[in-house]
């Protein structure tokens, strides 16, 4: 269901964080502009002590923090989903600056659930995480160093939304209704299963095809009735009619 505030249908998700100051300095920073919904993947500790001193006022955000087993899990419901990382990929998603994520992600929350996606300190966002969004988000900092704490993105990119939201009330309008993530994720199965069954994708040497694409995919930020009908193309596709003139 749609919120009116667009910031409340934001979550923030942390991958895998390993050290409980982020995940509290994360929360404060989400909170000065009006965010509230965090998700956890993984954290290797949490709850504890230090996450809260570190969120100051904030500890309501933590107290609220959903634990998830799985980034599956924290995307659940989720229509537009950002991979916030400090460098590009060779096959992901499209990529855009940190405010225009924010443009779009605020876009999509007027209506629908949308999600910012940050990844482990040491390492940043997986492949495969990336993977499982729609859109990749890059912070055009200096360039010889690019480098920024977690806590200290998830700033800038909360900043940028709070800006984002400021636009959309003044600039009101009805957005389309997107798939969401369970949705993609069935359609890519879907595929998937279809192509390696008429011989399209070899699974013992897929190379890059599947991810290949999602991107072409994520591009097209599929409605749900345009899913709809490439669903319904594939299981034609699957099981066509015979006798059809």
């Amino acid at each position: 269901m749609a919120r009116t505030d667009p910031l409340d249908n934001i979550r923030i998700v942390l991958c895998g964080t390993n050290h409980p100051g982020n995940i509290g300095a994360a929360a404060r920073a989400m909170k000065t502009m009006g965010l509230t919904h965090l998700y956890l993947v993984a954290p290797v500790r949490f709850p504890d002590p230090e996450a809260n001193w570190r969120a100051s006022r904030a500890t309501d955000v933590l107290a609220r923090a959903r634990v998830c087993a799985s980034l599956d899990e924290a995307l659940a419901g989720v229509s537009l989903a950002v991979a916030c990382s400090a460098r590009p990929r060779e096959l992901a998603a499209p990529q855009a600056t940190a405010r225009g994520a924010a443009l779009r992600a605020v876009e999509s929350a007027r209506t629908q659930r949308a999600a910012l996606v940050f990844g482990n300190e040491t390492y940043g966002l997986t492949t495969a995480e990336v993977n499982k969004c729609q859109l990749l988000a890059l912070i055009p900092a200096n360039p010889r160093y690019s480098s920024l704490n977690l806590a200290a993105a998830v700033q800038v990119f909360a900043y940028e939304l709070r800006m984002a939201a400021a636009e959309a009330v003044a600039a009101p309008g009805k957005a389309p209704v997107k798939a969401d993530f369970e949705e993609l994720e069935r359609f890519y199965a879907h595929l998937e299963e279809l192509m390696v069954e008429i011989g399209f994708l070899n699974p013992r040497h897929p190379k890059k095809l599947m991810p290949r694409v999602r991107r072409l995919f994520a591009r097209a930020q599929l409605e749900k009735e345009e899913l709809n009908i490439l669903r319904g193309i594939l299981k034609a596709i699957a099981h066509p009619r015979t006798g059809r003139k």
